[in-house]
């Protein structure tokens, strides 16, 4: 609240002229809280809180704003039901910690055409992504990967599961990694229930407005989840990126041959079925049980 305040003069109580106080920090904040968390109309704040529908109204565009700001992380939207809808795609882990959110598609659109828009590996092929080094089966890598279905192209940066795996060691594969795909769905079961604002219908919010509060929920959920994080759970730090110097003498052609370069990594198929493979040695090897 305080930070939200600081940011944002909206949020400091005035008095008028009468010398009489206006409304609080308080109150604003608490009523975008629960059109967020209830997704209420702005009007059934009134009795609650004492503040009229357009106060709320604005004090919810005001918090989404600020909350974005401070705390910043990252035609006709018609969906499969026939209403209109927008897509979220994210990135989650085990702890249900959201790292990377694209939001603002239509609800037409397939995975595919999502992740084409999506700016998720547009840190990679510019060459400023942190730096991912890791071992599996001798072979050195340094780009990571994300879990995906077999509705994803087969990049390097993805790997898929398997359709009809033959043998235990495919199928061992295909369970462990069925099992942490679904993390991301845990993190959509539990984002949902606690902003039920966005379940509902948009009302008349504009899309800006619509970006900042799917923003600011994703946010916040990534602050519950930090505070009520274990003590105990083991966190690998991670290093920053280097920010790569300017060379305002380098060829120009040089660096776009470098970033089609990474490109054509991200998207070597090759390297997708060699990475997999490699997995799915690896887990039999390592964490296989007695079942096979």
């Amino acid at each position: 609240m305080e930070s939200i305040q600081q940011h944002d003069n909206y949020f400091v109580q005035k008095v008028d002229a009468l010398g009489r106080p206006g409304l609080s920090t308080c109150q604003k904040i608490t009523a975008a809280m629960r059109i967020l968390a209830y997704g209420v109309a702005a009007d059934s704040t009134d009795e609650y809180i004492k503040i009229g529908e357009s106060t709320a109204i604005e004090s919810l565009k005001r918090f989404c704003r600020a909350v974005v700001e401070v705390f910043g992380w990252a035609g006709q939207y018609a969906g499969r039901s026939g209403k209109p809808t927008i897509i979220l795609e994210a990135v989650a882990d085990y702890e249900l910690w959201i790292w990377h959110a694209y939001f603002g598609l239509p609800g037409s659109n397939n995975d595919i055409n999502v992740l084409s828009k999506s700016h998720l590996f547009v840190n990679l092929a510019n060459g400023v992504a942190p730096t991912t080094n890791y071992v599996i089966q001798e072979k050195e890598y340094t780009m990571g990967y994300y879990l995906a279905d077999g509705i994803y192209p087969k990049w390097a940066t993805l790997v898929q599961t398997i359709h009809n795996p033959q043998g235990p060691k495919k199928k061992y594969f295909v369970a462990r990694q069925k099992s942490c795909r679904k993390d991301v769905e845990r993190a959509f079961g539990v984002l949902q229930p606690k902003w039920t604002i966005i379940t509902g219908p948009a009302r008349v919010w504009s899309k800006q407005v619509l970006h900042d509060i799917m923003t600011t929920c994703i946010i916040m959920h990534n602050m519950i989840i930090e505070d009520e994080r274990e003590l105990n759970v083991p966190v690998t730090d991670y290093r920053e990126a280097l920010i790569p110097d300017v060379e305002m003498a380098r060829d120009e052609h040089a660096r776009f041959q470098e970033f089609l370069a990474r490109h054509r990594k991200i998207k070597d198929k090759s390297a997708h079925y060699a990475l997999r493979d490699a997995l799915i040695d690896h887990l039999w090897e390592e964490y296989s049980n007695s079942e096979y």
